[in-house]
């Protein structure tokens, strides 16, 4: 909890820090004054003012102070008592992949209502040439919706009777219009027809939903068509600068399911244009079942580990290192060997690894192959990562623990905790995801989203449900002892995600010296009550002290989208 106490201390300090850190003969780039700038920094948990020079913070302090440093061309940005907080890091977010289609798709994300969800389709068909592909690929859920249920295939074919229509509902199923079953050419496809069901009524006739595994729907999805590769150039940018609304300033990605090694081309075309507003760490996943290590080793030849620079660098392999190993409830003594032939390699490398694992009661087959690995290097300076494994057990965070692996925790069940509480019960609810027992235990945890084929890429979402235990439709599920402070989820968001980017000493907190990535509230995250959270946006969001997003009473500081200086 940030004390009004500690506040006048965290002042009295930050002006020391000023004395200390501006020399008399500069002046900062930019000032923000007079407003509640939430530092995360002990010395100086709120100040009401910093500045900025050369994309790092300058100075922090009172709004008197800072406002003196001030020269004839330094931008001059009030408050007006607006609250402001480091740049937010989602440290699993596949923000890669939805780029490349996020300008060809259909958003259903954060819609409230299944009629306002279907006008979504009914405009876009509108906009698009008769015969085109509309597609919804996932970051909703039916309870989201007043409704409360899925489209039907004759809502979809009403509201785009001259279009095809694919509506993805996380990794389980698919809806298509009525001839997008034939145009997809599915029945030609026998490992396809194998892998997918198709459902259909009390009378046996077709639903027009298709059901099926993760890999099935995701091969399902590769069937449509591609966008181009100046959609996709397009498209990185646009949800980019959608992720700066939401105060995002970086994201951890970790490659997965349609994402190829040439499917990183647009994100580097973006990067090499200067055009990037966030700050991308990715890694690589393994291109071919039982060519893990081969290919990785190919790929990683010239790319080593931290290679890049400040707005994109390659932060090593996951979260399917091997294939055997993803996600595998029963693995075999070859597949353990597999992924520890792999990780040996890795470690001697120095790269970090991030791991795909959903349930608890498997996961001591992965532990057992990392014990392995850290017996022989240890695997602590390496910041290797868990994602997922929602019901994480005592047992598996401490073993986690004394490896110095960390956790990437998401809200998945603040759309499927109702399934998860219908299987497990309420008592494996309450404890599910341990967010405090493993912040007590001293565990590295980051906080993210998973988004978006899963999950709404919206941050404040996520921090909500980290504090309040609540699905979607407002079941509440995790006990009281396990809801984090505002200020611990925050700093989940921030230094946690950090951690695993090897930033942390240099973002994640708003301290003289680092660099100068925050985002300015339309409301104060810290007061507002938590029901509400999710409806917050960023006002005005900066990287590296450049401004990267603004609105409102902001909108005329923002500068323009690749006024970075270009790569060449």
């Amino acid at each position: 909890m940030i004390r009004p106490a500690a506040c006048i201390v965290g002042l009295l300090l930050g002006l020391c820090c000023l004395a200390r850190a501006q020399p008399a003969d500069t002046a900062p780039d930019t000032v923000l004054l007079n407003g509640k700038i939430v530092t995360l920094e002990s010395a100086a948990p709120l100040v009401q003012a910093l500045a900025v020079r050369n994309g790092r913070i300058a100075a922090v302090g009172g709004s008197k102070d800072i406002r003196a440093l001030a020269g004839p061309n330094t931008k001059i940005i009030d408050l007006d008592g607006r609250t402001v907080i480091p740049g937010l890091i989602d440290s699993h977010i596949h923000a890669i992949r939805a780029g490349l289609t996020f300008t060809t798709e259909v958003q259903w994300i954060g819609v409230p209502t299944l009629a306002a969800a279907l006008e979504r389709i009914r405009t876009a068909a509108q906009k698009t040439p008769k015969g085109t592909w509309l597609v919804v690929a996932g970051g909703w859920s039916e309870r989201q919706f007043v409704e409360d249920r899925w489209p039907t295939q004759a809502e979809i074919a009403e509201a785009a009777p001259d279009h095809h229509v694919y509506i993805q509902l996380l990794y389980s199923r698919v809806l298509l219009d009525p001839g997008g079953f034939d145009a997809l050419g599915i029945a030609a496809d026998p490992v396809l027809t194998a892998d997918v069901a198709i459902e259909r009524d009390r009378a046996g006739q077709p639903t027009g939903w298709l059901t099926g595994n993760n890999r099935a729907i995701s091969n399902l999805f590769n069937r449509l068509p591609r966008p181009t590769f100046e959609q996709k150039v397009a498209g990185t940018r646009a949800f980019f600068r959608e992720l700066n609304s939401l105060g995002l300033t970086g994201v951890i990605d970790p490659g997965g399911y349609n994402l190829s090694v040439p499917d990183y081309q647009p994100l580097f075309q973006v990067w090499r244009d200067g055009g990037l507003t966030l700050r991308v760490v990715y890694s690589l996943c393994a291109p071919r079942r039982d060519h893990e290590l081969e290919d990785l080793q190919d790929l990683t030849q010239v790319l080593p580990m931290g290679f890049g620079d400040d707005w994109l660098r390659f932060n090593g392999i996951g979260e399917t290192v091997t294939w055997g190993m993803y996600n595998n409830e029963a693995p075999s003594e070859a597949q353990k060997e597999q992924l520890y032939q792999t990780l040996r390699w890795a470690a001697s490398r120095g790269m970090e690894a991030t791991f795909h694992w959903h349930n608890d009661r498997s996961v001591h087959h992965l532990l057992e192959v990392l014990e392995r690995v850290d017996g022989e290097t240890p695997v602590a300076p390496l910041r290797w990562s868990v994602a997922h494994l929602n019901d994480a057990s005592l047992d598996s965070l401490r073993r986690m623990k004394a490896m110095g692996v960390g956790w990437l925790m998401q809200n998945a069940l603040y759309f499927r905790g109702e399934a998860f509480l219908g299987q497990r019960g309420a008592e494996a609810a309450r404890l599910s995801p341990p967010v405090v027992t493993a912040l007590n235990m001293g565990l590295h945890v980051g906080g993210g989203t998973d988004a978006h084929r899963v999950m709404s890429f919206n941050p404040f979402v996520s921090l909500q449900w980290m504090l309040d235990g609540r699905t979607v439709s407002g079941v509440s599920m995790r006990a009281p002892e396990e809801l984090p402070t505002r200020e611990q989820a925050l700093r989940l968001y921030t230094l946690g995600s950090a951690w695993f980017a090897h930033d942390d000493d240099r973002r994640g907190s708003l301290a003289v010296g680092k660099l100068a990535d925050l985002a300015v509230l339309s409301r104060d995250y810290m007061t507002v009550p938590i029901g509400e959270i999710g409806g917050l946006r960023s006002l005005l969001t900066l990287v590296g002290g450049r401004i990267v997003y603004a609105a409102g009473d902001y909108a005329a500081f923002e500068t323009p989208s690749g006024t970075r200086p270009a790569r060449r």
